[in-house]
Formats: structure tokens, sequence, C-alpha cells
């Protein structure tokens, strides 16, 4: 099997090593403000999964300048991606979405743009600005897509029909827009198999992936039926396992963005064992060494 490592993308691409900046733009999500829902995603905490993003009170042009203090105090990393990951990105008048997206890419050392969104936000007008942006540095859009499965994406609050991300993924692709999909593993309910054909039909669509494990975290809805011990919650073994049948999933050309993910220790109730990411990622090479697959390049490091 043939891993496909984010890290490998990027120096290809851009010849050197790329880190990923989280920016928080300010939005809020359909979710929350009483256009589909004010609870937000089942597992979704109030900090719109943006926990690692700087603070909104910050401007964009702040907010990078601080990131690249951080990042310049442990490496000599010379390029960046502007990242707006809290709530949804697209979620804003067109106007707004301008401003602070050409805010974040003006600066030379920016590489390119990604964009956490729903599918069910990108309308005529976001999509033309998108290809404008894309014009000048490579955009990213990062569909929230989680399941397949219409019972799982009733339980999650999703809010969409799968038709809607396939619409946002096939009109992204043809205005040369890449997509990655976020999938999370371990939703309530679903067997292994429902998750690979998550994994295939995400990985059919895209052009690359978030292998997301999926977090419990204090003060969700989801939590609350945690206590009620009402779905398995995997062990780190199942979830490297997992994972190596993901990557046998996935056609070879689909970037791996992601092979878990860090959930916010002051919330985090279960799997108590990601919170220790030396072990799983040791726990995940060991077992992709077991089950040869191929990276062309090194193990990934910094899976965030």
């Amino acid at each position: 099997m043939y891993y496909y490592s984010l890290n490998e993308y990027l120096q290809k691409t851009f010849g050197e090593k790329v880190y990923k900046i989280s920016l928080d733009g300010g939005m809020t999500c359909p979710n929350r403000d009483g256009t589909l829902d004010t609870r937000g995603c089942i597992f979704c905490s109030r900090g719109g999964s943006g926990e690692f993003a700087a603070s909104r009170t910050l401007t964009v042009t702040e907010q990078l300048e601080q990131a690249k203090e951080r990042i310049r105090s442990k490496t000599d990393c010379r390029k960046f991606i502007a990242y707006f990951q809290p709530f949804t990105n697209t979620y804003a008048p067109v106007v707004y979405l301008k401003s602070i997206f050409e805010e974040a890419t003006a600066p030379e050392d920016i590489a390119a743009l990604s964009i956490a969104t729903r599918p069910d936000c990108l309308g005529d007008d976001v999509l033309a600005l998108l290809g404008e942006l894309n014009a000048v540095k490579p955009v990213w859009v990062e569909l929230g897509l989680q399941t397949i499965h219409p019972e799982t994406a009733a339980y999650i609050r999703r809010g969409y029909e799968l038709s809607v991300y396939d619409r946002a993924a096939e009109r992204l692709r043809n205005a040369g827009i890449q997509v990655i999909t976020h999938v999370i593993l371990g939703l309530p309910g679903e067997s292994r198999e429902m998750m690979l054909e998550t994994v295939r039909y995400a990985g059919e669509r895209s052009d690359g992936i978030k292998l997301q494990l999926l977090h419990v975290l204090r003060d969700t809805d989801l939590y609350e039926d945690y206590k009620r011990q009402a779905f398995h919650v995997m062990s780190l073994e199942e979830y490297a396992e997992l994972l190596c049948d993901c990557v046998e999933a996935l056609p070879k050309q689909v970037v791996i963005h992601r092979l878990t993910g860090d959930g916010d220790k002051r919330l985090l109730v279960a799997p108590l064992w990601s919170g220790d990411k030396k072990r799983v990622l040791n726990t995940i090479r060991r077992e992709f060494e077991r089950r040869n697959v191929v990276q062309g390049n090194k193990f990934e490091k910094n899976q965030k």
C-alpha cells in the first residue's frame, strides 16, 4: 500500500517544508445561528473546532505574524499556508470574505489558502471569489462531510444531504480548486465497513482527505450520549488497524492531510489515549510497518 502524505505533497509542490497557520475569521455556522439549528453538530465544541486558532479579536495580519513568530522560534520554515479553521469560513458576505482572504494571502511567504467550510455554504458568488483567488495562489477548500450514511448524518445534526456535498465538490474541482474532505472515524452506530464506504466515496471526489478520530469533548451533546455508554469508543490498536484499511481504500493520488487529530486536552473526555500524541503516532507507524504501507516520504511527525 502507498501512503501519499501531506509532507510529500508539499515538498513536491513548493520545494520545501510548509507550515499551516490556523486563523479565525470571526464567523459562525448555520447550524448555530438558528438558520438550521442552534446546537451545532453533536460533536462540535463551543469553539467550533478552532481551539488551536489565534484569537478572533486580532486582525488576520496580526494572527499571521504571531503564528510565524512561534514557528520561526522552533524552525527555519520560510513558507506557510493560511488556514481559516473555526466554524464555517464561507458563511459571511462575499465582500467580507474577499477582504480577509486577500489579507491572508497578501504576504509573499503565504504559499496557499485553505478554507474549512460546509458544502451548503458555497453560493455562486463565493465560488466566483474562490476562483479569482485561486488564479493568484492555490486555494484549498476543506469540506466537512464526516459520513455518507444518512442515519449517522441525522444523528450528528450535519444539516445537509449527501447530494449537496457531491455538487459542491464537483463545482470546486471543475473550477480548479482543490477539495479536501473531512471524515470522522468512530461515529456512533457505524461499523468498520460503513466507515470504509465513506472513505472510498470521499476519495473518489477529493484531492485530499483528513481522517479524524472521533473525540468526545466536554459540554457537547455527544458527551451526554457517552456518559450513557451509548456507543463504543475505539482503542488505539483498533484505530491504527482501521487507518491502514482506509489508506488501502483510497486512490493513490489522494493526499492524506491527517491521520488523526488533537482534541483540546482541557475538554477531551475520550478516548484519553488520543492525548498522548507520541504514543499514537508510534502505534500507527508500527501498524503501517506491519501492514507494509509504503510511504514516499518519512512518516508524518505533525498531523495537526
